[in-house]
């Protein structure tokens, strides 16, 4: 359900006011951020001036005559040196891509001017359940939200049910919704491929098989996700445009009291406030599963949805290389800054850490199996914007690493690829960060959440994004090795996982080889001020979502324990508290579940 107080309807028309479109053939017009801006030489400097400082901060780093010599020093500790050097240099330099993608976005990012949807259109809208993995309460929302919906032409709601369960089946019935499953369809539950089993992709891919002729388009929303009335009305008119091939939309979470989920949609910001509307530059956002409309003929192209742990971009990325029959031009996307649906976000930093390291592994498989054809099939620009998007996560993974190695180099050995005065490199390296925050802050006023205060600093996004960095390394590994990776349904509402020490497995172990680390260089005495600050700053990340878990967990106990002495002045009698099976009457966290 959509929370109270948040004024969903003016940011469903952030795009503007729906107009008719002019005479001709119509193409999706849009218009650029940045010419609407009043104070844009403000921004054009800090577009400029953050990337050129930050590649100035690595030329200065890297340059030859500031490299380590050591006249007789042993060859492995020259080896080290080297190693040093170079994950110097791969960190800064990864850090210039990501700030230079950011200034980038921030110049070309534009919204599709809104027209009315052509009438008549034949549109079939789509959500899946997994009868034991996701409420059915939270089916009848959305379901409730998807019948309100308002179209000009046929227009059937679709519940795609995956165990053929028999209350799913009287919801539909009550709620004059029609029903789907391919349950026991062996033709349609293969072990990989299109219509692989017990996955979303599988399940939508089934569908069309059976029923996709019927329609023109097909509107799905996840299962978590109530739609608005005017879900249709503002999506639709885009395809008036015969290669617009899908129109998506941003993802917002309306389980906003849970501070996880407040932190993961903060997390979001910059890419569904800004990349994603960078990706209108050159007609190619990126494919969301969580709320589209998708042109039924553009996806049977290309034999359905694409078989990924995140079919979602995996499917947009393939109809990004392919070509509209019937006009010969690449097939396009539209991103609309509209919120159309309302969802429900991690709820406990064991979905969290889950939803990422999925997200990860998609993008992962994505630049293995995929980006290797888009070169020969891809536009230029289009491939460009593609590239910007698909590094994040790897460099990201990357940059934890080579942080990491250079803090053990150094801390255990002594090892400095580089020398410096420390009064340029902190010059530098301040001017360089200040400039980065500022142009974040700056993007902020692009901000689409409805539930984020107007003004908000969006601090706690950027803690979620470095704290997410060893999971993503994690899920690089895993990709390298070709470790099988499979779909998990993230749980929902009351059936939230519940956050146990074991969840916070991966950050312990960082934190424990950088204290021991700090320990090491206090005995050896390699002392340095800047490697010591960056291993107690990435100790102190490694440990956060740890603090932030124990700090809830005694929140919690303390509401329990207010509870308990107020019942016992009320009443005068011991009440009873629930108690876990180790008889503790805490357990889990704040969004647990068993």
């Amino acid at each position: 359900m959509r929370p109270e107080g948040y004024d969903y309807d003016t940011h469903s028309r952030l795009a503007g006011p729906l107009t008719e479109p002019s005479g001709g053939p119509y193409r999706v017009q849009y218009t650029s951020l940045l010419s609407s801006e009043p104070h844009r030489i403000r921004a054009i400097l800090l577009m400029s001036l953050a990337p050129i400082l930050t590649a100035a901060l690595l030329v200065y780093l890297v340059w030859p005559t500031h490299w380590v010599e050591r006249e007789g020093g042993d060859e492995w500790m020259v080896g080290l040196d080297i190693a040093m050097l170079i994950a110097i240099g791969l960190i800064e330099l990864f850090m210039v891509v990501n700030v230079a993608s950011v200034a980038h976005a921030t110049l070309v990012a534009r919204d599709p001017v809104p027209v009315v949807p052509e009438p008549g259109t034949r549109v079939a809208f789509l959500t899946t359940y997994v009868p034991g993995k996701e409420p059915l309460s939270m089916v009848r929302a959305t379901l409730e939200g998807a019948v309100r919906i308002t179209h000009t032409g046929p227009l059937d709601v679709w519940l795609l049910d995956e165990g053929d369960d028999e209350q799913a089946k009287a919801l539909c019935a009550e709620l004059g919704v029609r029903h789907f499953t391919r349950h026991g369809v062996p033709e349609w539950n293969r072990p990989k491929g299109v219509h692989k089993a017990r996955t979303k992709h599988g399940n939508y891919n089934a569908w069309i098989a059976m029923h996709g002729d019927e329609y023109d388009f097909f509107a799905s929303v996840d299962t978590d996700h109530v739609p608005l009335p005017n879900f249709l009305e503002r999506m639709m008119g885009y395809f008036r445009d015969p290669d617009v091939a899908f129109v998506v939309g941003p993802q917002v979470y309306g389980n906003y009291h849970n501070p996880v989920t407040k932190a993961a949609e903060s997390q979001q910001f910059l890419f569904h406030a800004l990349i994603q509307r960078a990706g209108n530059r050159y007609r190619s956002p990126m494919f969301v599963g969580t709320n589209n409309v998708v042109r039924i003929s553009a996806v049977k192209q290309i034999g359905g949805l694409y078989d990924s742990i995140t079919e979602d971009m995996a499917t947009g990325f393939e109809l990004h290389r392919h070509r509209n029959p019937l006009t010969r031009h690449h097939w396009r996307s539209v991103y609309t800054p509209d919120v159309l649906a309302v969802g429900e976000g991690p709820a406990s930093w064991t979905d969290f850490f889950t939803q990422q390291m999925r997200w990860s592994r998609g993008t992962y498989e994505t630049l293995l199996k995929q980006y290797w054809k888009a070169p020969f099939t891809m536009p230029p620009g289009r491939l460009f914007s593609y590239t910007l998007m698909l590094v994040y996560y790897p460099m990201t993974a990357v940059n934890w690493f080579l942080g990491i190695l250079s803090c053990v180099l150094f801390l255990w050995f002594g090892a400095s690829g580089t020398q410096v005065a420390a009064s340029v490199w902190l010059m530098l390296y301040s001017d360089a960060a200040a400039l980065q925050i500022g142009l974040y802050l700056w993007n902020r006023r692009h901000n689409v959440s409805p539930h984020e205060p107007e003004g908000s600093g969006g601090l706690a996004g950027m803690a979620m994004s470095a704290l997410s960095a060893p999971i993503y390394l994690k899920s690089f590994g895993e990709a390298l090795i070709r470790r099988p990776s499979r779909f998990v349904v993230t749980p929902k509402g009351a059936d939230a996982s519940p956050d146990r020490l074991l969840t916070f497995r991966i950050h312990v172990f960082w934190a424990i080889v950088l204290a021991t680390s700090l320990a090491a260089s206090v005995v050896l005495d390699h002392t340095h001020a800047a490697m010591r600050t960056w291993a107690v700053l990435a100790m102190a990340i490694a440990l956060a979502p740890v603090g932030v878990w124990c700090s809830t967990l005694l929140k919690e106990r303390r509401e329990r324990q207010t509870l308990h002495r107020t019942a016992r002045a009320v009443d005068g009698a011991e009440p009873a508290l629930a108690t876990s099976g180790a008889g503790s009457p805490v357990s889990g966290s704040t969004t647990g579940g068993n």
